[in-house]
């Protein structure tokens, strides 16, 4: 678990209610925390959770076939594709 830095600058309040108090408060004392420290670690883990499962794109396995098969077999570019690659060539060789 990542250490909780002692330098603190920010409050936070919040409302819980009593058996979910009751809950934190066990299991700070199990870790040997102050409910405090144990709010700040919980929250600092779950957020980091939050953004790295944000990160990663999970496919079934179907469709991880079927992406890797698009990349070893890319499909033709289609006609507004090619215009797509001429327009960018243009803008491309008139920025020189």
């Amino acid at each position: 678990m990542p250490t909780v830095s002692s330098n603190r600058t920010s409050r936070i309040e919040a409302r819980i209610a009593p058996e979910v108090l009751a809950t934190v408060k066990r299991a700070a004392e199990i870790q040997g925390r102050s409910i405090s420290d144990f709010l700040v670690a919980a929250a600092q883990d779950a957020a980091e959770r939050t953004i790295q499962e944000t990160q990663i794109i999970r496919l079934s396995l179907a469709d991880q076939e079927r992406v890797a098969k698009l990349l070893l077999n890319p499909l033709a570019p289609t006609p507004a594709l090619e215009r797509a690659f001429a327009a960018h060539r243009e803008l491309i060789r008139e920025s020189k």
